[in-house]
């Protein structure tokens, strides 16, 4: 399997993704971007905004190579200085507070020496937390895991408890998902199987999305949900700002700014010492941001 061939699976899973969420949108379209990244590779970004479900979001496939800047190289400790990286990422801010906010990206990165490795993850921030859906989601990602090993979704889930949890806050980004990176054969799995999970895990989020969009989109919500709504988009940016991995290697690499901050959404609220009424939906969402919840247990 080389590193093309795994470049043209992400980019068919790109069009099917956002044909998915085009047909449930019903309104707005993707319009595509295609665009070359200094230093070699390029990628495509497909935006929609303004719809009947979706206010803002982002469907984005790169592939890029070049030489790895040294600070790169040496947070990974590697010395090879050639690479190459393809994926998909998303992002999907929803229009109605009662819709989660979506992340999902896809990614494999190989060095000239022949080293690579795969990652990813899949993560739901909703602004009000249903346990139920949240069940629902995690038990979507459990039953892929579990086609390939009882370890991966207790290990995948922790991972994502600790890779989206604002530090500053003493908060989950919402009720997580999975994360991983660094797979390759050493974890026992053949390259090919990997690559069979990361996609499986990528074909997963257009249905699983799409049903939690038809479910809500329609929900009446209040002045208060939308307020709250803008309030919490706010710690989505912190994370993504301050703490994610991946807006730092793409900006490291001289990545294409548009593209990467992407994920940021339309209209956000920072209020100094916000208040929230003890007991109030606003005070329960809060209370369940939190690591280490069984949310299959809700089913």
């Amino acid at each position: 399997m080389t590193k093309e061939q795994i470049a043209d699976q992400f980019k068919s899973l790109q069009n099917t993704i956002t044909q998915t969420l085009e047909t449930t949108e019903g309104k707005a379209k993707f319009k595509e971007d295609i665009w070359n990244r200094e230093g070699g590779g390029g990628g495509r970004s497909r935006i929609i905004a303004n719809g009947n479900i979706i206010e803002k979001g982002g469907v984005n496939f790169s592939a890029v190579h070049g030489r790895l800047p040294e600070k790169i190289k040496s947070k990974l400790q590697i010395k090879c200085d050639d690479f190459f990286a393809t994926g998909v990422s998303l992002i999907m801010h929803p229009e109605n507070p009662h819709v989660p906010i979506v992340h999902m990206n896809v990614r494999y990165f190989e060095l000239a020496d022949g080293n690579y490795w795969f990652g990813g993850g899949i993560d739901l921030t909703p602004i009000y937390i249903d346990k139920k859906e949240a069940a629902n989601f995690h038990q979507a990602l459990k039953a892929v895991c579990d086609k390939y090993t009882p370890d991966l979704y207790p290990q995948y889930k922790k991972w994502a408890d600790d890779y989206f949890f604002l530090s500053h806050r003493n908060e989950t980004r919402g009720v997580g998902g999975i994360f991983f990176d660094h797979l390759n054969e050493s974890e026992g799995l053949k390259k090919e199987e990997i690559l069979n999970f990361v996609m499986e895990i990528g074909q997963l989020f257009a249905p699983l999305y799409a049903e939690i969009m038809t479910k809500n989109a329609n929900n009446p919500y209040s002045n208060q949900e939308k307020d709250w709504q803008l309030h919490r988009r706010g710690r989505y940016v912190e994370f993504n700002l301050l703490q994610d991995k991946g807006t730092r290697f793409g900006i490291d690499t001289n990545g294409r700014a548009e593209s990467i901050l992407v994920s940021m959404p339309p209209e956000v609220k920072w209020t100094y010492q916000y208040k929230i009424e003890s007991g109030s939906p606003e005070d329960e969402t809060i209370k369940l941001l939190r690591k280490d919840i069984n949310w299959i247990e809700y089913l």
